[in-house]
C-alpha cells in the first residue's frame, strides 16, 4: 500500500501562523463560562441551532453554549458532529453546509479550521495527529472520498474509498485500522491507519441497510452499524486481518449511533423512530433492556463517561415530542444522562435544536 504523508505524524502542540491570528481574533468571542481543566466534558452539536453544548459529565450539567454564529458562520451551517482530543486539549466539530471542519480548544476558543465538501462524521485517532472525516447523509452525490486531517496543522488529505455517499466512520486504534461505510450500498472501505489506499468489504444481505455509525468495542474485536432502511444491527468480527460479518440483528426503528460500555460487555443503541435506546449484552448479542423517556424524542447520538456508570443520549425533537420544562413554546434538543446501572433516567439538558452528533474525549486504548 502507498504511504501517506500523514501516516508517521505525531501531535504537534501548536498550530499554523495564519490559524494563530485566527484564534487571536476569535479568542475575545468565546461562549462564557469557560470550563475548569480538570473536568471530563462531552460536546453535543446541534444541527439546526448551530451550536454546540458543553456538559460536564460527571455533574451531568450544561456548563457552557458556544454559538458558532457569533463566529460568523452562517445560521443553516449545520453543526453535525464532534471528536475530543484523549485529554481534552481540543474538539473539532463539522459544519455540512459551511464545508468545514472546526478545532477549539478547551477553553471553547476557535483556533483552526478547514474547507471540507459537506463534513459528516469525525473519527479521531488517539495514537497520532489524524483526524478523519466523512460526507453528511444530507449531501446526495459528495466526492467518493473520505478526508484526513492533519490536527496540528489543520492540514487536509483525500482519500478515495471508490463508493457513493461514504458516511459511516470509526478508528480502530487497537488494531490501527480505520473504516468508513456507504449509504448508498452495503460496502465497508477499511485500511491501516494513514494508508492511502483501501480495501473494500461487501455485506451481503436481501435488502439496502443504509449503514449510519460505527462503533468499535474497547478491545478492537467488535464493529457493529445500524441500518437507517433496515432497521438491522450488523456485527463484524474486526480482530482478524480482515472484517467479516458475523452476525445480524434486526432492531427496527431506525438504530441510529451506538456506543459500547467501557468494559464492552454492553452495547447502546439509540432508536431514532422508536423514541427508545437498546440495552445489548454482547457475549449473547440479545436486547436485555430497553429505556424510554420523554426526552428520548428521535434519539441521536451517544456517549459514555469514562467510568461506564452514565450513558449520554442526544434527541433531535423536531416533531417537538418532548416540551420545555418550563412550559414554554419550543422544542429545545436534548441531552438525557442514564445511569447504566439502574437504567433510570437521572437528568435532561435542554440544549439547542436538532441535537445530533456528540464526542467526549477519545480514549487511549490499554497497550
Amino acid at each position: 500500500m502507498t504511504r501517506s504523508p500523514f501516516a508517521a505524524v505525531t501531535r504537534v502542540e501548536g498550530i499554523r501562523a495564519g490559524a494563530l491570528a485566527l484564534a487571536l481574533l476569535m479568542a475575545g468571542c468565546a461562549t462564557t463560562p469557560r470550563p475548569a481543566r480538570s473536568q471530563e466534558y462531552l460536546y453535543v452539536a446541534s444541527q439546526e441551532d448551530v451550536t454546540v453544548s458543553v456538559i460536564d459529565m460527571d455533574a451531568r450539567a450544561l456548563v457552557a453554549t458556544v454559538d458558532l454564529k457569533e463566529l460568523g458562520y452562517s445560521p443553516t451551517a449545520k453543526a453535525h458532529h464532534v471528536a475530543v482530543e484523549p485529554d481534552g486539549s481540543f474538539w473539532y466539530v463539522s459544519l455540512i453546509a459551511d464545508g468545514k471542519v472546526l478545532k477549539f480548544d478547551r477553553s471553547n476558543r476557535l483556533v483552526g479550521q478547514v474547507d471540507f465538501e459537506t463534513p459528516g462524521m469525525l473519527a479521531l485517532d488517539p495514537g497520532s495527529d489524524l483526524l478523519y472525516v466523512g460526507r453528511s447523509m444530507a449531501a446526495v452525490n459528495p466526492p467518493r472520498r473520505v478526508g484526513i486531517v492533519r490536527r496540528s496543522t489543520m492540514e487536509m488529505e483525500e482519500i478515495d474509498v471508490f463508493f457513493p455517499r461514504p458516511h459511516a466512520l470509526a478508528v480502530d486504534p487497537v488494531r490501527g485500522r480505520f473504516y468508513t461505510a456507504s449509504l448508498g450500498e452495503n460496502s465497508v472501505a477499511y485500511a491501516p491507519l494513514g494508508e492511502e489506499e483501501v480495501d473494500l468489504l461487501r455485506v451481503e444481505a436481501h435488502h439496502h441497510h443504509m449503514f449510519v455509525q460505527f462503533a468499535v468495542s474497547p478491545d478492537g474485536r467488535w464493529m457493529v452499524t445500524g441500518g437507517e432502511m433496515s432497521g438491522d444491527l450488523v456485527v463484524f468480527d474486526v480482530s482478524g486481518d480482515a472484517p467479516v460479518a458475523a452476525r445480524t440483528l434486526h432492531l427496527g426503528d431506525k438504530p441510529w449511533h451506538p456506543v459500547f460500555s467501557p468494559d464492552g460487555k454492553e452495547l447502546y443503541v439509540p432508536r431514532q423512530t422508536a423514541n427508545a435506546v437498546d440495552v445489548l449484552d454482547t457475549e449473547e448479542w440479545s436486547v436485555k433492556a430497553t429505556i424510554t423517556h420523554p426526552a428520548l424524542s428521535e434519539p441521536h447520538g451517544s456517549a459514555v463517561s469514562a467510568d461506564g456508570r452514565t450513558l449520554f443520549v442526544s434527541g433531535r425533537n423536531l416533531g417537538g415530542s418532548y416540551t420545555p420544562a418550563d412550559g414554554s413554546e419550543g422544542r429545545p434538543g436534548t441531552v438525557v444522562a442514564i445511569d447504566t446501572g439502574t437504567r433510570e433516567v437521572v437528568a435532561v439538558m435542554e440544549v439547542g435544536r436538532y441535537a445530533a452528533g456528540m464526542g467526549a474525549p477519545t480514549r487511549v486504548p490499554p497497550r
